[in-house]
């Protein structure tokens, strides 16, 4: 549990610059105390106040805009449904899941527009003072500034996958002249060369550790920029198809993750259940960059996670509000066949939902690490039985329920606040597994799948090993798993198109759950074919499901919401299809 004192995020500083106002009385000419003059802020004390409070909005989120993004990631994509006491209990998601109902004045999409916003107009302003402040006077100039580019970049990486077309505001932009800026200024791939442009600077100019752990190092902000290139190498026309896969930035990805690798600061975690549980944040070595959690910091609730703050079951230790629920597709996607692999093909032919089908069937490891199951253990607690009646509208949603975002009700990170539940678990926004996957996937991509085998299978090999704490009263497994590694010539023929469907697998596999699933199918160019085949196996089970239409050249990406281009005064263009 983080008890923070003296630490960035132990205490929060948002600083407002006020109007300065002239007239030709000297009285009037004195600056009022609740204001601060522009030359006032030029100190190197006010430049980490500001610094400090472009980190705070990291951990602002709320569960209407949530940083964790299942929202916009999970419940779009055929793994999670939205949950809830409905299809009406914040309707806004329900409209996302479906998409067809979706509208360009989703109130909820123009907040997270908005708040995304709010973080890079943070760094902008800290970096408009901490520019101006000479090296001499702040020896700490050169990394700050690439610790809020690092942010700044952040929040333009999240919005460009989310909306594609976007307006590029940086420090340099005065007053209100951001109205002036158009979305359309730069291209897709322009805007995807600022992105990089932002981690490149950041990685070139932050060190290799840093005390403050909620500080990204040099490492962070070079996986960061591989994210970047592996999205930008699928190459997009207008209406959102992939015409080409750019070799030249698949191989950047592949450098670019060699150095992180060759840092020696990240591994795997021994048990894949680590990286979900509170206790394991600190001195966490797969966790590449994270959102800082706190609790008892001074503040009334502490820095807590309150994006996942509805996603807790309804039994009377929680008792809100169950949302956030996998989805059958997705507990079946962990059924094993006789050799141990997936079943890519037929996974889906049958439903597994409680008791002996748990027996009956073999599974993926991680399927218990992720989904909440009737009779089985609650975050790995065998005097903590989940049970059905934990669920909210099973008639809706089944009877599952989320578990990675979710922490054990007597962990002391863990802390009620009415009528929801949060806890100060950090947020992680890459894990290494990720990273070792999108080198995994540079390498199948550019022919070299047999380089790509063994980071697979180390990351199968990991969730092989992590069933210690997936075990009964009695230290009987609470499934029947059934896993191996792909062995070529054995269980498997490994060429490029079978490695290719064993890396999507992986990535669906390990990633699960964690608000990524949909941005992997835009990028891969299959989202259209791949979620309404979902709807359509998906409605049979969940008939409000009937009602959802992905259209293809559109629904890849959000629409820009009415909200900002009314703001713009029509300047801003909507997107492909809207």
């Amino acid at each position: 549990m983080k008890k923070i004192s003296n630490n960035i995020f132990a205490w929060i500083l948002i600083m407002a610059s006020g109007l300065l106002f002239s007239c030709s009385d000297s009285f009037l000419e004195m600056a009022p105390k609740s204001i601060i003059s522009s030359d006032q802020l030029l100190t190197p004390e006010n430049a980490e106040s500001m610094v400090i409070s472009a980190y705070a909005e990291l951990g602002n989120d709320h569960y209407t805009a949530p940083n964790s993004l299942w929202p916009y990631a999970d419940i779009t994509s055929g793994d999670s449904y939205k949950g809830g006491g409905g299809t009406g209990d914040i309707w806004e998601f329900n409209f996302l899941e479906l998409f067809a109902f979706n509208t360009t004045d989703n109130p909820l999409v123009d907040q997270k527009w908005y708040r995304l916003y709010v973080g890079i107009g943070r760094a902008n302003e800290a970096l408009k003072v901490v520019n101006q402040l000479s090296a001499e006077e702040y020896p700490k100039k050169l990394a700050r500034q690439a610790e809020m580019r690092f942010l700044r970049a952040h929040h333009y990486f999240i919005l460009k996958t989310m909306f594609k077309y976007i307006s590029w505001i940086d420090e340099t932009i005065e007053g209100n002249a951001y109205n002036e800026v158009s979305n359309r200024e730069f291209s897709d791939q322009e805007l995807w060369d600022k992105i990089a442009a932002e981690f490149r600077f950041a990685a070139d100019n932050l060190p290799e550790t840093q005390n403050d752990k909620g500080r990204p190092n040099k490492y962070a902000a070079l996986a960061y920029l591989a994210k970047t290139k592996l999205y930008q190498a699928y190459e997009q026309n207008e209406q959102n198809s992939v015409t080409n896969i750019n070799t030249s930035k698949l191989n950047e990805v592949v450098n670019l993750v060699d150095e992180v690798i060759a840092s020696g600061q990240y591994s795997l975690f021994a048990d894949f259940g680590y990286n979900f549980l509170q206790t394991h944040d600190e001195g966490s070595t797969e966790s590449v960059f994270s959102i800082q959690r706190s609790i008892e910091d001074g503040t009334p609730t502490g820095r807590l996670d309150w994006g996942n703050a509805l996603n807790y079951p309804m039994n009377p230790e929680y008792g809100c509000c169950w949302f956030h629920i996998p989805s059958q597709n997705l507990v079946n996607s962990f059924k094993t066949d006789a050799t141990g692999l997936p079943q890519f093909d037929a996974f889906n032919n049958s439903d597994v939902l409680e008791g002996n089908d748990f027996q009956e069937n073999t599974f993926d490891v991680r399927l218990d690490h992720t989904v909440a199951i009737p009779g089985h253990p609650w975050k790995y607690d065998p005097d903590f039985i989940y049970r059905k009646d934990w669920a909210r509208a099973t008639q809706i949603y089944g009877h599952f329920s989320s578990l990675k975002e979710n922490q054990h009700y007597e962990c002391a990170c863990f802390e009620k606040v009415p009528p929801f539940m949060a806890s100060s678990k950090n947020t992680d926004i890459i894990r290494f597994a990720d990273v070792l996957l999108w080198k995994a996937e540079a390498l199948i991509e550019l022919g070299r799948q047999d380089e790509a085998l063994p980071i697979i299978n180390d990351v199968r090999q990991r969730a092989i090993n992590s069933t210690a704490m997936l075990v009964d009263k009695d230290g009987n497994p609470v499934s029947n798993y059934g896993m191996d590694i792909y062995k070529p010539g054995e269980n498997c023929t490994w060429n490029q198109d079978f490695a290719r469907q064993a890396l999507r697998w992986e990535r669906r596999l390990e990633l699960a759950m964690e608000g990524i699933r949909f941005y992997d199918l835009v990028r891969w160019g299959i989202a259209s074919e791949y979620i309404n085949k979902y709807f359509t196996e998906e409605s049979v089970k969940r008939e409000y499901l009937k009602d959802g239409q992905f259209t293809k050249g559109k629904h890849e990406y959000f629409a820009i919401p009415q909200n900002q281009i009314d703001f713009s005064k029509g300047l801003y263009q909507q997107n492909n299809g809207w």
